[in-house]
């Protein structure tokens, strides 16, 4: 049985979302062909991800100078757990899905705000003296995103290319997309762009097992 985190980034709803509707998709099929595997979906536009600010900070540096949890107001307590917790479950994690609009030439805010949360020096990568090695090895993520232009070649996209390289950095190389694009480009061929998105998926399903 592997363990899937299903991470969502959009504030619409399935039914106005492309990259939503093919990921529902996806995830419908998956959990037919491996009904054992335990998923777990947190929509980033409906978590609560604690934000790395100064008092974060400010206690996470003086923890290793070995400051004790019981010295932390109840407030800052929480938030360390928290993001403590978002961390381990990353960590215990087998398999990733973020599902992602294109905004910008990046990705919404939310997704790098849960990145920081858990790309952690020593949990998800740690430093050598032949630079960053990644932990997170045997692992694999898939990135289910929607653009209304053309941007996989484009040398300015920021989204799927940043995802690819900070899931590199901590150690996850088994990295393939699902992009779905060009739907707002050419109105009159944006039904057959998602509808070839669709077809995709039972391939897509056979490689994530």
């Amino acid at each position: 049985m592997s363990k899937i985190l299903y991470l969502t980034a959009n504030p619409k709803t399935v039914e106005r979302s492309v990259s939503l509707g093919v990921g529902e998709a996806f995830l419908k099929a998956y959990r037919t062909a491996n009904p054992e595997d335990e998923i777990t979906v947190i929509d980033l536009y409906n978590t609560d991800i604690p934000e790395i600010d100064s008092d974060l900070l400010y206690v996470i540096e003086n923890l290793k100078k070995g400051i004790s949890l019981d010295e932390l107001n109840g407030q800052t307590k929480n938030k360390l757990q928290r993001y403590d917790q978002f961390t381990d479950q990353f960590v215990q994690a087998d398999k990733y899905i973020f599902v992602t609009p294109m905004w910008n030439l990046g990705l919404p805010s939310r997704v790098k705000e849960y990145i920081d949360t858990v790309c952690v020096a020593g949990k998800t990568f740690k430093y050598t003296p032949k630079g960053p090695q990644g932990l997170l090895t045997n692992k694999k993520c898939l990135h289910i995103q929607a653009s209304g232009g053309f941007h996989s070649n484009d040398p300015m996209n920021h989204a799927d290319s940043y995802l690819k390289d900070i899931m590199k950095f901590m150690g996850v190389e088994n990295y393939r997309s699902l992009v779905i694009e060009g739907h707002g480009a050419i109105p009159d061929r944006t039904e057959t762009i998602i509808k070839e998105a669709y077809t995709q998926i039972p391939a897509f399903v056979e490689w994530f097992v």
